[in-house]
């Protein structure tokens, strides 16, 4: 159902897209999808968080600045695929106006993939190239702000500005995040960890 969600939606575009439509294409009654999804919205937010359930990972590469560079390269690349683009760009828009909205897009992609940031950090703590936060609610603020620089960035880049992200681009914004990382927690940056905007 939520692969024929995303399927209807990048075919008849947000304003055209109906409950029905999707039913049909799920091969389902309406009834179905109505005892799972209230409304429309809610159905395409669970529909957009799947996919990112399913391709959003964060590869271990050995070092702080080269998982960021692994997790944008993977962000950028389901940004690009039509179903995803279409989809997060649609309840973004529609979530200006619906405040349930807002909430729902928090809870079922925000805040999931927010574990990301959180086990990213939990490599860098174990490796020696981040301290580890004594107060859990500065820790919170900091993952979160890491969380909203990442995701701010690629989303721009992407789908606002229309622009690649590629190996170089990855390298150059890791670096300066790993960079702004150090300086935020007055972490020493470890042996090997080139830490430099240019990557070199």
């Amino acid at each position: 159902m939520l692969h024929a969600t995303r399927t209807a939606l990048v075919e008849l575009g947000w304003g055209k897209l109906t409950m029905g439509d999707v039913a049909a294409r799920a091969g389902v009654a309406k009834t179905t999808l109505y005892r799972r999804w209230a409304s429309k919205n809610e159905l395409v937010v669970d529909a957009v968080a799947a996919l990112f359930d399913e391709h959003l990972e964060l590869p271990d590469r050995g070092s702080l600045q080269a998982d960021i560079e692994g997790v944008v390269l993977r962000f950028a690349a389901l940004l690009e695929r039509p179903e995803t683009k279409t989809a997060l760009m649609a309840v973004v828009a529609e979530s200006t106006r619906d405040d349930a909205l807002r909430d729902r897009i928090r809870s079922a992609i925000v805040d999931r993939q927010k574990s990301l940031v959180l086990l990213g950090r939990e490599r860098a703590q174990a490796r020696g190239e981040l301290p580890r936060e004594d107060d859990p609610e500065v820790a919170a603020r900091t993952a979160d702000l890491i969380f909203d620089v990442i995701a701010g960035a690629v989303v721009h880049r992407t789908l606002v500005s229309a622009e690649s992200v590629d190996e170089e681009w990855a390298r150059t914004f890791a670096g300066v995040l790993v960079g702004g990382l150090g300086s935020a927690t007055g972490a020493r940056t470890p042996d090997g960890l080139n830490s430099s905007p240019s990557g070199v």
